[in-house]
């Protein structure tokens, strides 16, 4: 592997889990709502989600979507539908929680398990899989997951840290409320792209990806290096 090709990986990882999309928004909510420390377990729940979903895709799961592609449709909608609920808990939450309130933010497990659902996380994992994996590397598609996961979750902790920082503004019930319910609907928006967006590509022979999902589109494309690099 090439340093050049591990910067571009990086950058990719970084471009795609920094930029606002259905976690990052639930982070940016939950850290407002509950504070950072909170929030821990759900930054840690996203980024070991992802780094899963890569791993399942590099070891063939992303070759029975291109088999089933009514699979993947099927489950992107219900994936939308499962984020519109969320989008209507944001926006109705009724105050900042303290460490004695019923209400409290994502679990580990349910942050992971969420990744299986966000069409946004099946994009990144997806084009991970299919444009930086070496091709029948094992150790290599573990090692491509692990630094999505390393580089994921401080961007995650930043997101959460930020909706930390807003508490202070956010002690009066009609900020928190505009807060909340502006951040459900930019929940609802970030799912834009499971309208537009198209399914997943047919391989070449060789396995490396033609296009990348038109979530990132506006990221480049880069040739899977061999397991030999």
């Amino acid at each position: 592997m090439t340093a050049q090709l591990l910067l571009a990986f990086v950058l990719f990882a970084f471009a795609t889990a920094g930029t606002p999309g259905p976690n990052n928004m639930m982070l940016l909510a939950s850290g407002a709502n509950f504070g950072f420390r909170r929030t821990v377990l759900h930054i840690l729940g996203i980024s070991a989600g992802l780094g899963v979903m890569v791993m399942a895709m590099g070891l063939g799961l992303g070759g029975v979507f291109r088999a089933w592609p009514a699979l993947h449709e099927g489950l992107k909608w219900v994936g939308g539908a499962y984020m519109l609920w969320l989008a209507w808990k944001i926006a109705t939450a009724k105050g900042v929680a303290d460490k004695g309130a019923s209400s409290r933010p994502m679990t580990f497990l349910q942050a992971a398990a969420f990744q299986w659902v966000n069409p946004k996380a099946w994009a990144m994992a997806l084009t991970a899989a299919t444009t930086y994996t070496p091709e029948g590397s094992t150790i290599g598609v573990f090692f491509v997951a692990g630094t999505f996961m390393l580089v994921g979750a401080p961007c995650s902790a930043a997101w959460a840290g930020f909706g930390q920082g807003m508490r202070r503004f956010l002690d009066r019930p009609p900020v928190l409320r505009a807060f909340n319910l502006t951040m459900a609907a930019l929940l609802v928006v970030s799912l834009y792209p499971l309208v537009v967006e198209t399914r997943p590509t047919e391989a070449s022979k060789s396995g490396a990806s033609k296009e990348a999902p038109r979530l990132l589109a506006d990221l480049p494309s880069t040739p899977r290096w061999s397991s030999h690099g």
